[in-house]
Order: C-alpha cells, then structure tokens, then sequence
C-alpha cells in the first residue's frame, strides 16, 4: 500500500508541476481576467456531455474526454496560487463540483448498463455513487471533528489520506471499466473498495478523537 501511495504522490505531483506550468500561460495569456472559478465550473458542466457518451456506449470518447478533464481538473488551484487568490471559498468549490461531477458520471453509467441489457448492474452504479460520496464525507466531516485537536499537519494528511479510493482513483477506475468495456465491473470495484476506503478511514479518525 505504501509503494502505491508513493507512486500515486509521484504521478500526482508530476501533473501538478504541468498544470501550474498551464495555470502560468493561460494567466498570462488572458491578462489575470481568466478566473479559477470559471476554470471550475467549466471542468463541471464538461462532464453532463460525458455522462450521455458514457450512457450510449461511446465508451472510448468519454474516457478521452475523462483524462483530458481529469487533467483539467488541476488547473483551477494552479491558476489561483498563480493570481494569489486560493480561499476556503474555491476549496468548496472545488470539492463540492468534483462530487457533483461523479453524481453524473454514474448517472450515464446506470443508463449505459439498462441500456445495454445489464440493468440488474444499474444498481452497483448507485453502490458506487454513494459509497464514492460516503469517502468525501467521512474526510470533511473528520475534518470538522479534529480541528480542535492539537495534530500536525502531517498527521493530519496520513489520517485523510488512508485508503486507496481516493477521488483520482475512482476516476482511474471508472476510465479503464470504460476502455476496457467492463464498465460494470469497474463499477462493483468501486463501490467495494470505497465502502472499505470509507470505513477504514472513519475507524482512523476515531481513534485519534
């Protein structure tokens, strides 16, 4: 699990370095009009067209657009330590829209599967949904409960970060399910580990309270 953290911290960090590179030009390029928030809401309402790929079975096309925009993705923050405006109000922005985003990811994924004969796998679509949102729960919610304990921010950060089901990852998954035509399983996969992602974390958390 450690050498998969590490490297997922290796990728994670590397695309960080080239979204801030990004952030830089289109900053300069727009003369610091471009705003993160609308860098944010673009990367939102891009995925309402993925869902319907994803729901008529162009499975290929909406994982393109998925990495493209899961790249995208990191270009708002970058953009706002570039215009020195990173707030607490675009951290729930972003975390909010990013949950908003895997709501209509696995609403054409449920559509897909009725659609291509496995509707009796819609309701893993659902499990994944709501397992997906039960792990950004626990961590904000966590997040409330141990602002008042006197914990390092390193400590903070191995807490919040224990289980493989990160956001990314469940992306990860759901764009290989797609290239790989095994959506469903993709789906089940999901909503197990993030069910186990969610537990392991609240049991963590619950100890250090």
């Amino acid at each position: 699990m450690k050498l998969l953290d590490q490297f997922i911290d290796i990728i994670r960090n590397a695309i960080k370095a080239l979204m801030s590179a990004l952030a830089i030009t289109l900053n300069k390029a727009t003369g610091g009009k471009l705003s993160a928030d609308v860098i944010t809401l673009i990367g939102l309402f891009s995925h309402i067209p993925i869902a319907w790929l994803i729901a008529i079975q162009k499975n290929y096309l909406a994982a393109a657009l998925l990495v493209f925009f899961g790249l995208f993705d990191s270009v708002d923050g970058a953009l706002a330590r570039a215009q020195k405006k990173s707030s607490s109000r675009g951290m729930l922005l972003d975390a909010s829209t990013d949950r908003i985003k895997e709501v209509i990811l696995y609403i054409g994924a449920s559509s897909a599967l009725v659609a291509s004969g496995y509707a009796g796998w819609a309701g893993w679509a659902v499990a994944a949904c709501g397992a997906s949102l039960v792990v950004s729960y626990v961590k904000a919610k966590g997040e409330t409960a141990i602002s008042d304990k006197k914990l390092s921010p390193s400590d903070i950060n191995r807490i919040f970060a224990d289980g493989i089901m990160r956001y990314e990852i469940r992306m990860f998954v759901l764009i290989v399910g797609l290239l790989s035509n095994t959506l469903r399983y993709a789906l089940v996969f999901i909503a197990v580990t993030s069910a186990i992602t969610a537990i392991g974390r609240f049991h963590k958390i619950s100890q250090k309270l």
